[in-house]
């Protein structure tokens, strides 16, 4: 379904590592979140089915910055992280949104617009050097592209705040399984936590894979399979969120299994789009 649609508000949606050869028990998933660990408010909760999310996992847990400082945040469906204000101000935007099933300019970065991103560097949370030789390499990927109005201006350091975009290795705190994580754009603005964790034994191409997908949901892209979750060996709907899943112009309608937004990787990856991924890029920037 090439690259897909967009969320009213910055969610936090994380690639989960899978070998090809891996049984789908023992799928390197990001994090294993268990059902309701604390009670939930009803708002909570019917904010979640209102926005077509999977009620069946949501928890309280702490969302980890590069800075060492932290944030509790929901985490909903396992792979989707944002705050209580976010989840109730989406669900609030869908109530005034007639056509709330298609994406908005909203939620895209803005047209013509030069993204400043910088790799960490500083602490336990720093980019080693072949993360930072992927992170060029996943640069590369969008600047290099023909037709595309948004680029990326990067460089590497620690003085973070002013920047558009920030990607660090948040390993220390996912000391188990290997990915990623990223919010989706708002206000015009990209989102701007990326995190990489667990994949200091993949090769720089697989890095540059997983930063590439990362970005690609901090500039409003869906996983390509969000309907099934196939490349994780699923069959599981991430759902809609009420604005977001809305198929693009000039790219497949079903499973696309070469395409950089899936929602698993394997460790053969390349680091490239497909033709369905420029496609997508070209379409909606």
């Amino acid at each position: 379904m090439g690259l897909m649609g967009i969320f009213a508000l910055s969610l936090v949606f994380v690639s989960c590592s899978k070998d090809e050869n891996e049984a789908p028990a023992t799928d390197n998933s990001e994090s294993t979140i268990a059902p309701f660990q604390q009670e939930i408010p009803k708002e909570v909760k019917d904010a979640v089915v209102k926005l077509n999310l999977n009620s069946d996992y949501i928890k309280y847990d702490t969302f980890h910055f590069p800075d060492g400082t932290t944030e509790e945040r929901l985490f909903i469906e396992k792979d989707i992280v944002l705050t209580e204000k976010q989840l109730l101000e989406m669900a609030k935007a869908v109530d005034k949104d007639d056509n709330n099933r298609q994406y908005s300019t909203n939620n895209l970065v803005s047209q013509g617009r030069t993204i400043s991103i910088i790799g960490y560097t500083g602490g336990s949370q720093a980019l080693s050097n072949k993360e930072q030789t992927a992170l060029q390499y996943a640069v590369n990927n969008y600047n290099n592209l023909s037709g595309v109005s948004i680029s990326f201006n990067l460089t590497f350091g620690t003085n973070y705040q002013n920047k558009d975009m920030v990607v660090y290795n948040n390993t220390v705190n996912n000391p188990s399984g290997a990915g990623g994580s990223a919010g989706f754009p708002s206000n015009g603005l990209p989102n701007k936590f990326v995190q990489i964790y667990g994949l200091s034994g993949y090769s720089t191409n697989v890095n540059e894979h997983v930063i590439t997908h990362e970005i690609g949901h901090s500039v409003g892209f869906r996983h390509t399979d969000w309907f099934s979750r196939q490349s994780c060996g699923q069959n599981t709907n991430e759902g809609t969120a009420g604005v977001g899943a809305n198929h693009i112009n000039g790219t497949p309608t079903g499973y696309d299994p070469t395409s950089i937004m899936l929602a698993c990787f394997s460790s053969s990856e390349d680091g490239e789009f497909n033709n369905n991924d420029i496609k997508a890029l070209q379409e909606l920037y």
